[in-house]
């Protein structure tokens, strides 16, 4: 057991895998700009939001979590291990402070990247990513409600004793997403790639401008569109944060999402010279 400070960088939306037991990805970064995932964390919807909050530096007891084989894999030490937040990264001077630690490895290459998360010996499960230009961010309407087998199967999981492995039940509190929301954008290569964002963020605004809206879906989905592509991509220095999901890491041609994104302002000078 080691107590690790982590700049909180990543808090994506609940979902659910075949697996049962990946439903959400907490992750940030360690001082010296490498990735780390905390997973199991609990997550009932208003302690997930208020708990911590991204860019906050946090301290937590942490072990290797022995049933991921992603080496950047990491759970508290035990069911009530607490989380002390120590301090917190401004955005000032264009979030000068946040780019010191999130841009110390970037990578710009996603097919260099896939074969690093291929790669057993590397097994890269948590990067930050350039793409070389946003084409599009689109919404696709998907199921709107959960699996209620693989609910059943969760509910029994944790009945059986493994409460540590599952400690709340997200689906009695998290309503789910109707919408999967993607970017479509070109790699260095110049191939153009498409990639789901998990981003809590991106649920949660879909949310608030639906309720804004009372209940019109097409102007909350329009707004969402706007907030990433219109602002995001055309007058953001935008990065994507990517990881992999465990059980598809090795099965999936490309198994990175994107959980995050990092949004500082574009730098005149830097496009000037």
């Amino acid at each position: 057991m080691a107590t690790t400070k982590v700049l909180i960088t990543v808090k994506t939306y609940p979902t659910i895998s075949s697996k049962y037991d990946e439903l959400v990805c907490t992750a940030g970064l360690l001082e010296d700009g490498s990735w780390i995932r905390i997973y199991p964390i609990p997550f009932r919807k208003k302690d997930y939001e208020q708990q911590y909050s991204k860019y906050d530096w946090i301290e937590i007891d942490l072990v290797n979590n022995k049933s991921d084989f992603r080496p950047e894999s990491y759970r508290p030490y035990s069911a009530k291990t607490k989380i002390a937040i120590i301090d917190k990264i401004n955005t000032d001077h264009n979030w000068q402070a946040r780019k010191d630690i999130v841009l110390q490895n970037v990578h710009y290459d996603l097919a260099s990247l896939i074969l690093d998360a291929h790669n057993k010996e590397k097994c890269t499960s948590l990067a930050t990513y350039k793409p070389k230009e946003i084409i599009d961010f689109v919404a696709e309407p998907v199921s709107r409600k959960w699996d209620q087998k693989k609910i059943a199967k969760l509910k029994a999981s944790r009945e059986q004793g493994n409460l540590f492995e599952h400690p709340e039940d997200p689906f009695d509190v998290v309503d789910k997403l109707p919408y999967k929301f993607s970017y479509v954008f070109l790699d260095k290569d110049g191939k153009q790639r498409k990639m789901m964002i998990e981003d809590w963020e991106t649920g949660a605004l879909y949310w608030r401008q639906l309720a804004k809206y009372e209940g019109n879906e097409e102007k909350a989905v329009s707004d969402v569109i706007k907030k990433y592509l219109n602002d995001f991509a055309k007058t953001k220095d935008l990065y994507f944060f990517l990881g992999t999901t465990q059980l598809h890491h090795y099965r999936s041609h490309n198994p990175f999402v994107i959980i995050g994104t990092f949004t500082p302002k574009i730098d005149i000078q830097t496009k000037l010279f």
